[in-house]
């Protein structure tokens, strides 16, 4: 059986951190903590679940953002040979629960990303993020020539010749530009994604999200322009998008 890891990259997040880890253990053999530079005490939270044999907390010392912490994950879970990585946030935004049916969907469909789109009650994205993540999408798709439902979504699951064969910058201390650049490039080097339909979850109590909508579109935006303009406009691409469906795993919610 395929050994499988969930990484959850921290940064401050005392407040859900130890909820979330809790939730992980038995949905993957092995959870992989990496408390990017916290100041709020995140790792401690953690004390007596991380004496579980199942979880492994990763300290990085200065804040080196989501791309930097996704990697020192990745990293960590190729060292432990897991053939499945499931990424998710540690700000309790995404439920573990769901961490079966994006597992089935990734042996459903073997070598594809699998993506977790919150595609269920949209309506509750404050409007400006359900706006940039629609203009992402588009984009998204055409620099990877396929049907992209949820471009920025971080709960995810790689297979490990993926996270080992693509590795973008991590220069950008953010994740967004990050696993943009893993979407796309994976698409090009024949790990196209998948998809299950999860909801979209907007805690009451959450932190603010880190996402700027102004900066961090304009990144992406930058990168997958890029994308495209090397290939030319890569019309075919865009041709696949419009023409493909995306590939939604139908699953039974948890």
């Amino acid at each position: 059986m395929n050994m499988t890891a969930a990484v959850i990259p921290a940064h401050n997040e005392a407040k859900t951190i130890a909820e979330v880890v809790e939730a992980c253990i038995g949905q993957v053999d092995q959870v992989i903590v990496v408390d990017d530079g916290s100041d709020d005490g995140t790792l401690q939270c953690l004390e007596g679940i991380a004496d579980e044999i199942t979880v492994d907390c990763l300290r990085r010392h200065h804040c080196g953002g989501k791309a930097a912490a996704l990697a020192d994950g990745f990293a960590r879970a190729l060292e432990l040979n897991c053939e499945l990585v499931v990424t998710l946030d540690g700000d309790g935004q995404h439920d573990p629960k769901d961490i079966t049916r994006l597992l089935e969907a990734a042996r459903v469909y073997p070598n594809h990303l699998i993506l977790g789109a919150r595609l269920r009650q949209r309506h509750r994205q404050p409007g400006i993020r359900r706006f940039a993540n629609r203009f992402a999408d588009f984009f998204v798709s055409w620099a990877s020539a396929q049907r992209v439902p949820d471009s920025q979504t971080g709960f995810r699951v790689y297979p490990s010749q993926l996270v080992s064969k693509v590795r973008p910058s991590t220069e950008h201390r953010h994740g967004f530009v990050f696993e943009t650049a893993m979407l796309i490039d994976g698409a090009r080097a024949g790990f196209p994604c998948a998809a299950v339909v999860i909801d979209s979850v907007y805690r009451h109590d959450a932190r603010a999200s880190y996402f700027r909508p102004g900066k961090d579109v304009w990144e992406i935006f930058c990168l997958v322009a890029w994308r495209i303009l090397r290939r030319g406009f890569h019309l075919p691409g865009l041709w696949q998008t419009i023409k493909q469906p995306a590939k939604i795993h139908q699953s039974v919610p948890s």
